[in-house]
């Protein structure tokens, strides 16, 4: 608030001067007034500033002080009829004294009111402790001068102090604040908003600098509940107000229920997300037992959602894989042994299989039932990777002295129908079609046909750049317990390159084979599969060809010989 002088209430445009005017004239008073230095700044003579144009005959046989709160700020000289004239100057004086004060009050409130306004709107647009914490601190030093402030939150999981919030300058030592805990918990986390200007307790503990010679802090509650401080601290003494006081205890709490708020909401969202990693994780692991791609074929993104009955019929390609000779091989193995063996082949190919966009429906011990829904080519792709895979595993089992495995492959593309069968208490993803009895039935052949992969006609139909791949017909085959046979196919592209040479070289010969056989032109048949042999022996296809029409040439063809291979097992 600006002082008050005698000047400024006797100037030319207050009307201050025609009320003393006025009583000068009833009285008759012969006066000046002086301020405290001596300067004359009216006249009854003029009525005018007499500061350029004094009288200096005037010699007053009286003085009367003026005075405003306790100090002297002029004299009025004069006759004794002068006192009446100090009298009216003072109480003009503490009128307008009176009218300033209530000026400042009401700009003060009116800033208080706004400050509060704007830190509410801030509040209402902020989430977190954290920035929460920063703003009540930066809008509390705008009004409250200090060397420094933080705000600190009680950690109730941690049952320690933490500074969420500080100002350039920190006014005490962070590592102590917990260690004197008792000492902080009765004083400034005791619920109450205070001045200390006795804060010896404090600094013989250690925790504020010796330069603090006062603090302000507010409490951080919530009904009956402490979640912190607002404190500032000052290298003077004696410089908070009753006014600082109440403006930080109102942004304290309106803070606290901002803070209560995030707190809440923050342990809602960390509960949410716990939760949510706990089903996630629930998820994946129920995913690792039904694919993914089995619950989405079924309309379903979660294993919650399905129920008894459901079921969805897809045109799919079905592979099977086979490791040949398992029974001798499991018999030198102790069941952890085997176990580990199986664990860790499957490890290898498991990721092959859904790189290629397929599933795996099943571990049946020593096989893998894989599904494909989109294209065949996706099957045959990961049948040839499996292969290349079981040729890396070899080396490794080479190293260590064990013996080289071999797997078969084959698929079969057709109608197939998943869906969720068993009773409401114990239920099971399933298959159910000929398609994948067919699937299992072409791996079978591998053995029988000395290949590493098999496909069907409907499985290579489906196979649109049949170019990518190096395919052979095998012809027809009548699987056991079915009624029409089925063209099979052999895919070498998993060969050594020495191999698919040979295999290229020899595949007009080949073919003509084939042809021969399925015509029952066996004599013919013979003679071009020992081409084959002849020029290359390792091809093991060729040479179950050769030697079953040998058979049939020596013995004779039988009456019935369709030329479709009968298969007597499974």
């Amino acid at each position: 608030m600006a002082k008050i002088s005698l000047k400024n209430i006797l100037s030319k445009d207050n009307e201050a001067i025609s009320i003393v005017n006025s009583l000068a004239r009833q009285l008759n008073a012969d006066f000046c007034v002086e301020d405290n230095n001596g300067k004359i700044i009216f006249s009854v003579e003029t009525g005018h500033d007499l500061s350029h144009n004094l009288s200096h005959d005037l010699s007053p046989a009286f003085q009367f002080p003026v005075v405003l709160e306790n100090e002297t700020i002029g004299f009025v000289k004069g006759n004794e009829k002068s006192a009446f004239v100090a009298e009216l100057l003072m109480h003009i004086l503490n009128k307008e004294s009176e009218r300033k004060k209530l000026g400042t009050e009401v700009l003060n409130l009116y800033q208080e009111i706004n400050l509060i306004f704007n830190f509410s709107d801030k509040l209402a647009q902020t989430i977190g402790a954290k920035a929460i914490s920063e703003i009540t601190l930066d809008e509390a030093a705008h009004v409250i001068k200090s060397k420094s402030g933080v705000v600190v939150l009680w950690d109730e999981e941690k049952n320690r102090l933490v500074v969420e919030a500080s100002t350039d300058e920190l006014f005490f030592h962070e590592e102590k604040i917990n260690e004197e805990l008792p000492l902080l918990l009765g004083i400034i986390l005791s619920g109450q908003s205070e001045i200390l200007t006795d804060i010896s307790s404090l600094q013989n503990a250690g925790i504020i600098l010796p330069e603090i010679k006062s603090i302000i802090y507010s409490a951080l509650k919530v009904k009956h509940r402490i979640m912190g401080a607002i404190i500032f601290a000052s290298n003077e003494a004696d410089v908070y107000s009753a006014a600082s006081l109440k403006l930080l205890t109102t942004l304290a709490l309106q803070s606290s229920s901002a803070i209560e708020s995030s707190l809440l909401y923050e342990k809602n969202i960390r509960e949410a997300q716990e939760k949510e990693a706990a089903m996630r994780k629930i998820f994946d692991a129920t995913g690792k037992f039904v694919p993914y791609e089995f619950l989405k074929s079924l309309g379903h993104e979660l294993i919650t959602d399905v129920k008894l009955g459901d079921q969805v019929e897809r045109i799919v390609t079905v592979l099977f894989t086979d490791i040949r000779n398992y029974t001798s091989l499991s018999e030198i193995m102790t069941p952890e042994e085997t176990f580990g063996f199986i664990c860790l082949l499957n490890a290898r190919l498991g990721p092959i299989i859904r790189a290629h966009h397929g599933f795996i429906n099943q571990y049946l011990g020593d096989s893998i039932m894989a599904i494909f829904p989109q294209n065949a080519s996706d099957a045959l792709a990961a049948a040839i990777d499996i292969q290349h895979e079981v040729a890396a595993f070899n080396k490794v089992r080479q190293e260590k002295n064990k013996s080289s495995i071999q797997i078969g492959a084959g698929m079969h593309t057709g109608p197939l129908i998943m869906g969720i069968t068993g009773d409401y208490d114990r239920m099971d993803a399933c298959t159910i079609s000929d398609t994948v009895n067919t699937a299992s039935r072409v791996e079978s052949l591998t053995k029988h046909y000395k290949a590493s992969i098999l496909l069907s006609d409907a499985s290579l139909k489906q196979i649109e750049n049949t170019q990518h791949f190096h395919l052979r017909n095998l012809g027809f085959v009548q699987l056991k317990g079915k009624q029409a046979s089925i063209n099979v196919h052999e895919c070498f592209s998993c060969d050594t390159e020495k191999e698919i040479g040979k295999k290229l070289e020899t595949l007009s010969a080949f073919n003509n084979g084939v042809s021969f056989y399925v015509n029952k032109l066996f004599k013919n048949a013979y003679d071009a599969f020992k081409n084959v042999v002849d020029v290359n022996p390792e091809d093991r296809t060729a040479r179950f060809f050769y030697n079953h029409t040998r058979q049939i040439v020596e013995s004779g063809i039988p009456e019935n010989h369709t030329g479709v291979v009968e298969m007597e097992e499974k």
